[in-house]
């Protein structure tokens, strides 16, 4: 698209543009590294380090290890992995808790799982858009199995109090999980610190390309699969990984973690063409 300079991109929420140092982290998974990363041979090597590396670099940004990330096609397939996971694998159709404000990511697949039997209970927010952890306490009954309560809000802005509802959900013992893309690479998102079980994020939001997301499981949390095959990512997610995009995801949540500008110059980069070195602009501009 040509550049206008009457136009100002302020839809950061709905998706970002691909940061340069993503592009160029991506290029040569486009020009040489094409191999399988599950080949054992020369050409699947680089591609299976690109997706070493990227996972370690997405895990060292939620603060957890690497074997406890799943890569997804996005935000919207992890939270559907999520969702169906817990109801796949429970012996009878469970309980799940969470809110009326959530994505459509997370609305839609309960709407799905209660035509297998599944009751849903979407818990209320006040007047900005809160979540009382008080009313997701009372919401959870004895055959609850997941509460799932957005990180920040893709309309609002509002950030949930999820440390405090996590505890909750773990007094219960019951499993929970948020869902992370609108806030992740832009305010911390540390698993541990959360008390998280399950935790989604999405590469598009956070200056990576579209069609690539990731998925923390805690160790020991088991999920039904959502794709059979082959066993891909410790069998936890069939299908041939995407090198060129874990590497992109990968390369966002590095900038995302060590850029001292922050993910939000990246536009500030183009407009003032400020380069910081690593394609992102200065604190000055």
């Amino acid at each position: 698209m040509p550049e206008d300079p009457t136009r100002i991109y302020l839809d950061h929420n709905a998706s970002t543009p691909i940061a340069p140092a993503v592009s160029a982290a991506m290029r040569p998974l486009l020009d040489d590294d094409f191999g399988n990363p599950s080949s054992g041979h020369w050409a699947g090597r680089p591609a299976r380090d690109a997706v070493g590396a990227a996972r370690r670099r997405i895990a060292s940004l939620l603060g957890c290890d690497p074997a406890e990330i799943v890569l997804t096609s996005g935000g919207s397939e992890a939270n559907n992995q999520v969702i169906k996971g817990v109801v796949l694998g429970a012996a009878s159709p469970p309980h799940i808790v969470t809110t009326a404000v959530e994505h459509p990511a997370i609305l839609e697949p309960c709407r799905f799982v209660e035509t297998l039997g599944a009751r849903v209970t979407a818990v209320p927010v006040d007047g900005h858009g809160l979540v009382d952890p008080d009313d997701v306490r009372r919401a959870i009954a004895p055959d609850t199995a997941l509460v799932s309560v957005m990180h920040a809000n893709n309309e609002v802005g509002t950030v949930q109090p999820i440390a405090e509802i996590a505890h909750i959900a773990r007094d219960h013992g019951v499993l929970f999980h948020t869902d992370a893309a609108q806030s992740a690479g832009k305010i911390p998102v540390r698993v541990r610190e959360l008390g998280v079980d399950l935790l989604s994020l999405a590469g598009h939001k956070l200056y990576a390309p579209k069609g690539v997301g990731a998925l923390f499981v805690r160790r020991g949390v088991e999920l039904t699969p959502l794709v059979h095959g082959g066993g891909h990512e410790d069998g936890r997610r069939a299908g041939t990984e995407s090198a060129l995009l874990a590497a992109g995801l990968g390369a966002a949540c590095r900038l995302a973690e060590t850029d001292p500008c922050g993910t939000a110059s990246a536009a500030c980069a183009t407009a003032c063409g400020t380069d910081c070195g690593r394609g992102w602009a200065t604190a000055s501009c």
